[in-house]
C-alpha cells in the first residue's frame, strides 16, 4: 500500500468563473458517482505558469478562454485525496493537489460553453449560481475546501469585478 506522506502534492489551478451577472459557474463532474460538482480546476504543466495554465485548463474543461483574469487568491490551499483513491487517482503519483485560485470574468456567450471538446470529458452539465449554492450540492472529498474557498473568492470577485461589469454591461 502507498503511504500518502510519502507522496508530494501536485501542483493545480482552481478557477472561480464568474459572469456578468456575479453568478459562478459550476460542472458536474463524469468521474464521480452522485452527482458531484466543482469549479473547473487542473494541473500546472512544466515551465507553465499558474496564469497560462487557468486559461488553457479553462479551454480543456468548458471549451473557451473568453474570461480575464480579475484576481488573484494569495498563497496556496492543499487538499489530500480521501485514502481510497490514494495511489489511483492523479496518476498515483500524488497524495493531494496544492492549487492556486484565480477569479475570473467571462466575456463570451453561454453558447461558447462546450463541455465535450476534450476526450474524455471531465463534465456533463454545468450553470451558473449564486456563489453560496455551490455549497448546496455534493461536492465530495473537497466539500471542505470549497466550504473555505467559496466566501473569500466571493469577495474577491466583489471588490475586483466592479469596473469589469461596467466596462461589459455597454
Amino acid at each position: 500500500m502507498t503511504n500518502p506522506m510519502t507522496l508530494p502534492y501536485r501542483p493545480n489551478v482552481g478557477i472561480a468563473l464568474f459572469n456578468r451577472d456575479g453568478k459562478l459557474f459550476i460542472a458536474r463532474r463524469t468521474d464521480l458517482p452522485g452527482d458531484v460538482w466543482q469549479c473547473p480546476q487542473g494541473g500546472i504543466d512544466e515551465d507553465e505558469t499558474p496564469q497560462v495554465a487557468a486559461l488553457r485548463e479553462m479551454e480543456e474543461e468548458i471549451g473557451t478562454r473568453n474570461a480575464k483574469i480579475l484576481a488573484e487568491r494569495s498563497g496556496w490551499l492543499s487538499y489530500d485525496l480521501p485514502s481510497d483513491l490514494i495511489g489511483k487517482a492523479l496518476g498515483g503519483r500524488f497524495r493531494g493537489q496544492t492549487q492556486k485560485w484565480f477569479v475570473m470574468g467571462y466575456e463570451g456567450q453561454d453558447s461558447d460553453i462546450q463541455l465535450d471538446l476534450h476526450d474524455p470529458a471531465e463534465f456533463d452539465a454545468w450553470e451558473w449560481v449564486e456563489p453560496q449554492e455551490l455549497l448546496k450540492r455534493n461536492l465530495g472529498f473537497k466539500k471542505t475546501l470549497y466550504t473555505d474557498l467559496i466566501p473569500e473568492l466571493a469577495a474577491l470577485f466583489q471588490a475586483a469585478a466592479r469596473d469589469w461589469v461596467r466596462t461589459n454591461r455597454a
